[in-house]
């Protein structure tokens, strides 16, 4: 006989969203994600989104009344001088009952150990093979934020043989074309880590590849941006594989960018729980209601790309601009005066944004005023003529929608009502969760019969949930509880007290339950590149070079930002993508074009990066010289 599995025996599947601030927290909480990434006030890998403790606390209120997670990222190496603040912020953040602190440096997982609280192995780490990700868990990583350029069956086989780590994965947003931890070229060119939060978006900047005869290739592209990644159709294969938490990119990202795309991956996940019912279920609690519909193409990007998810492919990036383009809504009719006309279906407004390219410029303009499909911009760009392909990267209309109330989350209750010894008893029970129930009895006094029946009145007073997490779904009124007349107040008083304690046990229920192991080091060998440049393991404190001592290896020198790569030629960016594969040179391909290697980067003040293909790795290493 078929048996109906267990909470427990199921999957929890997380959809795991951007928070730049307090306001963009609530918004993806509100809109569907079972837990949220914020920056802390500092050491948060994003410089730009640093927040105060106490909207940290806040946050965590609110998102664990869905029994929602809150992760906090302290994710940049740190300094000597650094680590007391370090210590203070993490002791402060499990005060406000975080979930998790997502960690790079070793020093701050050894200060994790020691508070108590739980680690998860940030993307920063370097994380792409199932030997890295055994050693990280051996030293008390619960989770693992696996790298972006891992295909299915590298995420399955990590899974197969590391089964008791929870693995992460990125399925939507900006992407860096560098192994997220190892880029090195901000701090190179500008003094600005990456690893500090400090990154000046080197790879959008505009190249000419040169061979090694110095013959111009490619004259001014942007040959290292990536388009954005999106996964939203391979959810059900990333789950299969072994993937918990979905990923969304953009702790740079406003509320209305969060609450698109979380609107859209939540239901395609809901999608896929209920087509999975007996292997999956959702991680928090509450059913969502959209007000709009979700559009991907709607929301900032340069063109999507699945990553090579299924294995190398092409067209990975966006070398006319690293800019959004948006999506294509016609070309250019005719051109009149101040204004001009556009071949399309779509429909316009005023504040559209409209770009277009002009050779391989892109130029944009905002329309300042829409007659049917007679567009007049603010300036007229003498690049636009007949038959230009125009995108929208703006769309006002559908910004105006997202910009008010746009989501209702809220978890189904059940009401049980009755009287007993001319005592008032309330039940509530959680519909998600049944093994949560809180029980209220009032005072006994004598409740008089009713002269005509009270269902109407004591539902609508027993169901007034309006401004906490909850909605009646089934209200039960016990005979014979509707033909005695109770006060509203009573009702009103009794409904509030049992909101209140059914709050406080779902609060205990979903309270963070840190656990740490402090466990004999593990080794694991060293990646190859590593053994060559040991600047890549970012160890910029003393405490973090004793941890790696104690791994019984050779003490790595010192961080890329302290000098540690010294004079040598310097590898500053290890990347998937391989701009000879996308010219159709890989040794691989069937009548592959030649070219006289080395090949160059050549950037506008003509610096030069020597370009090395590294095809046992399937690699692309840039070097400066």
């Amino acid at each position: 006989m078929y048996s109906q599995p267990t909470m427990e025996q199921r999957i929890p599947l997380e959809l795991l969203a951007p928070a730049k601030d307090l306001a963009c927290g609530k918004a993806a909480i509100d809109h569907g994600a079972d837990a949220v990434y914020i920056g802390a006030a500092h050491h948060g890998a994003r410089q730009a989104a640093g927040n105060s403790l106490a909207d940290i606390a806040e946050l965590c209120d609110y998102a664990h009344q869905y029994g929602a997670k809150v992760y906090v990222t302290v994710n940049t190496i740190v300094y000597d001088e650094e680590l007391s603040a370090i210590e203070s912020l993490l002791r402060q953040l499990k005060q406000v009952a975080v979930d998790a602190v997502l960690v790079q440096d070793m020093a701050v997982l050894e200060l994790c150990w020691e508070i108590g609280l739980t680690a998860h192995a940030s993307t920063q780490t370097d994380n792409r093979t199932a030997e890295k990700v055994k050693w990280l868990s051996g030293i008390g990583f619960e989770r693992v934020v696996l790298a972006r350029e891992l295909s299915i069956d590298q995420i399955r086989q990590i899974h197969q043989q590391v089964p008791d780590v929870e693995l992460e994965a990125f399925v939507h947003g900006a992407l860096c074309v560098s192994y997220s931890g190892i880029c090195y070229a901000s701090q190179h060119c500008f003094g600005r880590s990456a690893n500090r939060g400090e990154c000046a978006q080197f790879c959008r900047l505009p190249f000419r590849l040169e061979d090694k005869h110095g013959n111009v290739l490619i004259d001014r592209a942007h040959l290292l941006s990536l388009k954005d990644m999106c996964r939203i159709d391979f959810l059900e294969e990333l789950a299969a594989a072994g993937v918990c938490s979905f990923k969304i990119e953009g702790r740079l990202k406003d509320a209305i960018y969060v609450k698109n795309v979380v609107a859209a991956y939540r239901e395609a996940l809901d999608r896929l729980i209920a087509k999975h019912p007996e292997r999956y279920r959702h991680s928090s609690l509450g059913s969502v209601v959209h007000f709009f519909t979700p559009d991907l193409q709607k929301t900032f990007n340069r063109g999507y790309t699945s990553y090579g998810l299924h294995g190398r492919e092409k067209d990975l990036w966006s070398p006319d601009t690293p800019k959004a383009v948006g999506q294509q809504v016609g070309r250019v009719k005719e051109i009149k005066g101040n204004s001009f006309t556009v071949a399309t279906v779509q429909t316009f407004a005023n504040g559209d944004g409209i770009c277009f390219f002009d050779g391989r410029e892109l130029h944009g303009f905002r329309v300042n005023r829409v007659e049917g499909n007679r567009l007049f911009p603010q300036q007229m760009s003498s690049g636009l003529k007949p038959d230009t392909v125009l995108y929208r990267n703006h769309d006002q209309a559908f910004a105006q929608q997202l910009d008010g109330k746009t989501a209702q989350r809220t978890i189904p209750l059940r009401i049980k009502a009755r009287l007993e010894d001319d005592k008032l008893v309330l039940e509530m029970s959680c519909l998600e969760r049944p093994d949560i129930q809180v029980n209220y009895v009032s005072q006994a006094q004598s409740f008089e019969p009713a002269q005509k029946s009270q269902a109407e009145n004591q539902q609508r007073q027993l169901g007034k949930l309006g401004g906490t997490a909850f909605h009646a779904e089934q209200i039960e009124l016990v005979p014979p509880l509707a033909d005695t007349f109770i006060p509203s107040s009573i009702l009103s008083a009794a409904r509030r007290e049992t909101v209140n304690r059914l709050q406080e046990e779902l609060a205990r229920s979903f309270s963070p339950r840190h656990s740490y192991r402090n466990l004999p080091p593990s080794t694991f060998h060293l990646p190859p590149s590593y053994t060559h440049h040991w600047y890549q393991y970012n160890v910029s404190n003393r405490q973090s070079a004793r941890f790696y001592a104690a791994m019984g290896w050779q003490q790595p020198a010192k961080a890329f930002e302290l000098g540690g790569a010294g004079s040598e030629s310097k590898l500053i960016m290890q990347c998937r993508h391989c701009i000879k594969y996308e010219l159709g040179g890989c040794s691989r391909q069937s009548n592959a074009r030649k070219f006289d290697e080395p090949l160059s980067l050549v950037s506008a003040d003509n610096t030069r990066y020597r370009l090395q293909f590294d095809c046992k790795q399937c690699q692309m290493n840039v070097y400066a010289e």
